[in-house]
């Protein structure tokens, strides 16, 4: 089955359409790769990550910022499609 990518964020803090930015980038960028991609609101205040499935790829608590979107979808192209070209996204 294809994988799943879940944005949990915290509505508190406003951070919901960081989220749907995200989770159509990754769509736009993985449309044949992914199941779906799920907006979750955290109950815990300041709490942002995002999985793959199971395996969590991002948690801003311990990166402490937001990445670009960039290596987001590096990140997500080497757990789901390690052969994927991200073309201008690509790793330099």
């Amino acid at each position: 089955m294809k994988p799943t990518i879940i944005i949990i964020y915290c509505p508190k803090c406003n951070w919901l359409l960081r989220a749907a930015y995200m989770a159509q980038e990754f769509l736009t960028t993985f449309a044949g790769e992914l199941y779906a991609v799920s907006l979750q609101p955290s109950e815990t205040g300041g709490h942002y990550s995002i999985r793959v499935d199971d395996h969590i790829i991002y948690d801003h608590k311990e990166w402490g910022r937001f990445p670009e979107i960039k290596e987001l979808k590096q990140l997500v192209r080497d757990k789901i499609s390690p052969e994927k070209n991200l073309g201008h996204s690509e790793k330099k």
